[in-house]
Parts: structure tokens; sequence; C-alpha cells
């Protein structure tokens, strides 16, 4: 700023802020801001954004520079840095941390919780540190209402920090009385089983591949996957914009929030990934339709698990650094197969025909024995313990919509044979009860992959009606 050098931050996928008083100046100012992309460093975490100059397969166009949103904020010297929520839905409680700058024995934080306009509790807490915990009990546990993608309560929080009579800080925000747990071999929504209906949505738009043109646009793609039936998405291989979460919050859509992998495994991969994971998993704590924890897909970064000891060490690290950061919500240790310890039994599978699904995923000797990637589900060491068992990639079908090449796992020439082919391998999943959920590859076509159910311009190419229709059959 002005020249004087205030900050550096090396990570591409999570944000950073910086104190610039110092250095800024009466009347006008500069900001400078250098950005190295070394774009073919397969250590970075960098997801679906290719290594080489044209995308290819599976992999996208890179996108470089200043990606998400920038801006200035005045603030107090002494301020409420940032805060965690933790809802208790079975104690009726609200747990906030708060960390505070500029901290003095002095200060004092007003809540207030609020539904609908109306004011339900206010709670003043004295905090004897920068970090400090207090617990606010609702007074009617009964009344809570819960968060769930049928019915996305949210109740109005808002904190001011004072001292004595002079308010310092305030910071108006929201939060969804919301628990995700797992049991019997079942995934648990507010304590009851909920069957995941899922769309692997890449995160891309063709106006600025990771960035968005808008929120309007960003809100368009919660509100498209919930037309079209499912009640959640697995955002794949991107942190995504926080903007997306506030309408995912908002509207009721459910969220695995999954790491950006690197595809080289290297003492500096793993400190890279471990530093920037754990800033993601900060960032979102508080939104309550994030409900699970990705760090691994299909051993990308990993890919010798079945003979090194190191990486299967690394696999559980970031199992083990998730629940140590957020015990609240499942984590996947290696989404698709070469599982360690982990919530959920996640696999892959791109099989067209559904009469060969059903048979696969009949029992849980059949399920166990599968290698539909030809990929053990389990690393050496590891084997099943009861996780409930969902199928988190299939479908894949490619359909053609305009003049555009490109590639799917299988194939529809026209809207009936798209229609029957997605209807089979959909009811085949919902026919079978030891699956416990399903996440359909994939919401949008994105470059030369077009297996979406919508085109990369988020136009559909079936009738989302019908679309909704089988997704949400029961």
């Amino acid at each position: 700023v002005n020249g004087i050098f205030v900050t550096q931050h090396e990570v591409g996928n999570v944000p950073f802020q910086a104190d610039i008083t110092h250095a800024i100046q009466p009347g006008s100012n500069r900001i400078t801001v250098r950005v190295e992309d070394p774009s073919t460093d397969m250590e970075q975490p960098r997801g679906k954004q290719y290594w080489e100059r044209e995308s290819k397969s599976i992999f996208y166009t890179r996108t470089t520079g200043i990606w998400q949103t920038v801006w200035l904020e005045p603030v107090n010297e002494t301020h409420i840095d940032h805060f965690k929520l933790t809802p208790d839905i079975d104690t009726g409680q609200v747990q906030l941390q708060f960390v505070l700058t500029g901290f003095a024995p002095d200060l004092q934080i007003d809540l207030q919780i609020a539904l609908h306009g109306t004011t339900l509790t206010t709670h003043t807490h004295t905090p004897e540190a920068a970090r400090s915990f207090t617990t606010i009990t609702f007074d009617q546990p009964a009344s809570i209402q819960l968060w769930s993608p049928e019915n996305p309560t949210l109740y109005d929080l808002t904190l001011r920090l004072r001292r004595g009579a002079e308010m310092l800080d305030e910071v108006t925000s929201y939060f969804g009385m919301r628990k995700i747990s797992i049991a019997n071999g079942q995934v648990l929504l507010n304590n009851q089983p909920y069957y995941m209906r899922l769309v692997l949505d890449q995160g891309y738009h063709p106006d600025g591949l990771l960035t968005f043109p808008s929120d309007k646009a960003i809100k368009k793609d919660a509100e498209l996957a919930k037309a079209m039936g499912f009640n959640g998405v697995r955002k794949h291989q991107k942190v995504e914009e926080p903007r997306y979460l506030y309408h995912t919050d908002h509207l009721g859509l459910l969220v695995w929030g999954e790491m950006a992998n690197a595809y080289h495994y290297s003492e500096t991969a793993v400190e890279r990934i471990s530093h920037e994971w754990q800033e993601a998993i900060q960032r979102d704590f508080n939104h309550p339709s994030i409900i699970a924890w990705v760090p691994i897909n299909e051993s990308w970064g990993v890919p010798n698990l079945q003979e090194d000891v190191r990486q299967i060490d690394h696999l559980l690290a970031l199992y083990y650094l998730v629940r140590s950061i957020d015990p609240t919500r499942l984590v996947i240790s290696n989404d698709g197969w070469e599982h360690a310890k982990t919530d959920l039994l996640t696999i892959h599978d791109y099989e067209g025909r559904g009469d060969i699904l059903r048979e696969r995923y009949a029992t849980l000797e059949s399920t166990l024995q599968a290698r539909p990637a030809k990929r053990d589900l389990y690393v050496p060491g590891f084997a099943y313990c009861g996780e409930p068992i969902l199928v988190t990639e299939f479908g894949g079908i490619a359909y053609q919509k305009d003049a555009q090449e490109g590639w799917g796992y299988t194939t529809a020439a026209d809207d009936s044979e798209f229609i029957r082919r997605y209807r089979d391998v959909i009811d085949a999943l919902l026919a079978v009860p030891l699956i416990q959920g399903f996440c359909y590859t994939q919401f949008t076509d994105v470059e030369q992959e077009i297996n979406g159910l919508l085109t990369y311009d988020r136009q559909p190419k079936i009738d989302l009606a019908i679309i909704r229709e089988i997704t949400g059959a029961q």
C-alpha cells in the first residue's frame, strides 16, 4: 500500500486479510497486489484446474489471479475478529466462541437471537481473554425450529461489542439448529434417517471459470439443483465462494465441502493441503447447509495408498485433523475408494445398467466385494465398520444438445433415451435398501465434459419437472 509492504499469503482457495492502517495516507492511495500462480505445479491444491495448456478429459481450464471478492472494511481498533457457533439440538443450546482483536478486560458482548423479527432471547457475555466462550440455552427447547432442506429455518443473531455505553463493533449474522450424525448404517439429519439425493457440482461457469459473474448467478445454481429434486450438492474439488453457502443456507440445500487436491505426494504437498484445508473449514464452520467434509477425492495426491504407509498416514491425519476442528460433521476420508478411517463408505460406480447396479449392491457382501473402478474400497489395515454406504459418483450420461463435441461415461442420443437411462440408474439405487444416498454426475456440462443435466450455460437439457420426478421418487 503506497509502496509499503503489508502482507503475503501462500494459498489459492481461501481468503486472507491485512490491517493497512499504518500504510494509508490522506487523499488517494495505491494498493498493489502481486499474484504468482505456478500453473503447472502439481504439488499445490488445484482441483480440476489442468496443469497442461488445453483442458482435457475430466480436467478444465485454469483460473489465474484474483478469483474471489476483494473489499475494504473500516473497523474499530477493538473489534470482533470472528466467532464460531455450534448448535446442539439435543440440549436446546448454542455455544459461541469469540475471538477479539484489541482485547481489554472492560469489554462486554451483548447477544440477541430473533426469529422472524421476534426477539427470543438476549444474553450478555463478559470475555476474560481475547478468545472466550459462552453458551445460550433456549427458554423453550421443545419449540426450537430445526433447519433442514424441507424447512430451512434460520435464527437471526446480533452481536454488539461495547465498553460501557460505547459501542465498538456490531455483527449481524444467522444460524440454523441442525444436527448430522450416523447410526445403524444410516445417515441421520436432526436424529431422523435422511436419504441423500446429491448432485455433483464442479462450480465452473462459462463466464469466469471458477469465478461467477454475479450473486444472481450463484443463487441460480442452488435454485436449479433444488428444482431438479436434489436435496444437496457435492461441491467437487473446489472450496466454494461463501456467497454460494449463504444461498444454500437460506434455500435449504445440503453441501458436502471438498478440498481442491494436489496430484503429487510430497512433504510440500502435505504441508500445503493440511494448512489450507484447516483455513477452509474454519471459514465455513458456521454454515448449517454444510454437513460433510471431503479432504481427498479418488486418491488424488495420494496415488500409492496400497504400498506407501506414509500416504495412508496422511489420509488418517486429514481425517483426524478435520475431526479435531469440527466434530459436528461427517468426514469422508477418500471419496470413491481406498478409504481409511471414514464416517461414510462412499463408492464411485459409472455402470450404466440399472440391473447390474441392483445386483451389485443387493447385499453387504456383494457391495464389499465390488470393485467398480478396479480399486479396493479400503486401504490395507482398514475394513468396513458399519458405516452408511452411499454411491457418490454414478450416471455421467453424456447428452449433446448443441454442436459441441465432448464425452461422458455413457451416451444418450435423444431426450427419450436420456430419460430412460437416467430413470434406470436412479431407480436402481433407490430400490436397494443398503444404499443410503447417491450423488449423480453431474449438475452441468463443463467444457468438453457433456454429462450434465444442464448445459454449461445452465439451460435444461430435459424438462426440469421430469428430472425432479425421477430424482425425488420414493
